[in-house]
């Protein structure tokens, strides 16, 4: 055989599994793998998308306070992309969107088609707010947005000013506004969805609503729920200035009217901040509703020993899970797969943005894919009361440790321990574990 014949042959067999590179080349969000767990599957619902402009009036000026400039307050503004149940299309189009240099952009493809007519014939649906890292924007986990809202949800995600790929500022505006930003968008949703003749009208019911939140999103879902900060973040010189992160001191009266009883349940990925201390456990016990925290092992920005694993341990005011990728790091499951643009050096970071988007061990279609998984089934649960749905999240610790154990007819035999949804050999490198309230 010749050199040539066996190049081709060879090449001929790989080209038969790997991602065909028009998906590629289209920036494709929305790929399921075929050793995705069960429910990372799309729903029935085809997907539309609207922008809303929003704005928070009189808020602090962080940003200004913090360099010494006036005036002290401004009326806040929030871009933020609704993906919807929609009837159906076979219409998507791209979204544009700024990579993390804050200055190339590039087309991102899913099943989202803009403005499309809403599906009301199973409104009203459950809300679920998205809430980026920092930087960000609110197409960084449009991948999981348009997953959830084939499935029956209305899905709101968030640009939080002074946290974007092109308007990074002060980290102290980040670190008072973002649980502020998320309880004013819950409230604008609410205000549309009861107003007459807006294209939400109807179509929401916030008394279910879930937080999910990325780094700094994840951050402020702790505050939402319930977890008050520490004096000793309150006072730091690089922090939010004037004391104004005051507001979110754990015991205050502030702080206490931020919560929202229509707040059901978060999901928060690598969740920053206990490593910094802006926690302590007496802290996170406030954590009044359940959470899904979800960690990379080796995550080097929000440390997993001493950062996300101590906030799953020391939420003990409620039942809460930990989902742990062994050897992933800071971008464990959260962003979308890096668009082809990305990959290139930015002369601006000093670095190429792919590095922001992707992980060095696993791939992001596959961790997407375990975050659609379990998202699905914590969500459904407890905003759709979805019973069914408990069994996907209880499990043995360590995926290794799941036996596939069948009788001879093909159904489960009693020594079946392997976790519900993976396909056979596909839980690997994975750990997810229960704590209850008070323990």
């Amino acid at each position: 055989m010749s050199h040539s014949l066996l190049k081709a042959l060879v090449l001929t067999a790989f080209s038969s599994i790997l991602v065909p590179v028009e998906a590629m080349s289209e920036n494709r969000i929305d790929l399921i793998r075929p050793d995705a767990p069960e429910l990372a599957a799309h729903g029935p619902h085809s997907v539309g998308r609207l922008t809303l402009e929003l704005t928070n009036p009189d808020q602090y000026d962080i940003v200004r306070i913090a360099a010494d400039e006036t005036p002290k307050r401004y009326d806040r503004p929030l871009t933020v992309e609704v993906f919807y149940p929609a009837e159906p299309h076979d219409a998507p189009e791209a979204m544009r969107v700024i990579l993390r240099d804050g200055q190339r952009q590039a087309d991102i493809l899913g099943l989202s088609k803009p403005n499309a007519a809403a599906d009301r014939n199973t409104a009203p649906y459950p809300l679920v707010l998205i809430s980026h890292g920092y930087p960000g924007n609110r197409f960084l986990m449009s991948h999981l947005a348009e997953n959830l809202a084939t499935k029956g949800y209305v899905v709101a995600s968030i640009d939080h000013t002074d946290s974007l790929y092109h308007d990074k500022a002060a980290f102290g505006s980040t670190l008072v506004n973002r649980p502020l930003d998320q309880m004013f968008v819950l409230n604008e949703i609410d205000r549309l969805s009861k107003a007459k003749e807006t294209p939400l009208a109807g179509l929401i019911d916030t008394g279910r609503t879930a937080l999910i939140g990325y780094s700094m999103g994840g951050y402020g879902a702790i505050i939402s729920a319930g977890g008050g900060v520490t004096d000793k973040a309150i006072d730091y010189d690089w922090g939010a200035p004037d004391g104004l992160l005051g507001v979110h001191k754990a015991g205050s009266n502030s702080h206490e009217a931020l919560l929202d009883p229509r707040l059901k349940a978060i999901v928060a990925i690598g969740p920053w901040g206990r490593n910094r201390d802006f926690w302590d456990a007496k802290g996170l016990s406030g954590v009044r509703v359940p959470a899904l925290y979800v960690a990379g092992s080796v995550d080097d920005v929000s440390e997993y020993e001493t950062g996300i694993r101590r906030i799953w341990e020391e939420s003990t005011g409620t039942d809460r899970h930990l989902l742990t990728f062994v050897s992933a790091n800071h971008n464990a499951a959260a962003p979308m797969p890096a668009p082809a643009e990305s990959y290139a050096f930015s002369e601006e970071l000093g670095w190429g943005p792919f590095d922001h988007y992707a992980d060095a061990v696993w791939d992001t279609v596959r961790m997407n894919n375990i975050l659609q998984h379990f998202t699905t089934a914590f969500v459904d649960l407890h905003l759709k009361h979805d019973t069914d749905k408990a069994a996907y999240l209880d499990l043995v610790p360590t995926a290794e440790d799941g036996v596939m154990a069948k009788n001879d007819d093909g159904t489960l035999s009693p020594d079946h321990t392997y976790w519900h949804g993976f396909p056979d050999r596909t839980a690997k490198g994975l750990k997810f574990e229960t704590l209850g309230k008070d323990k």
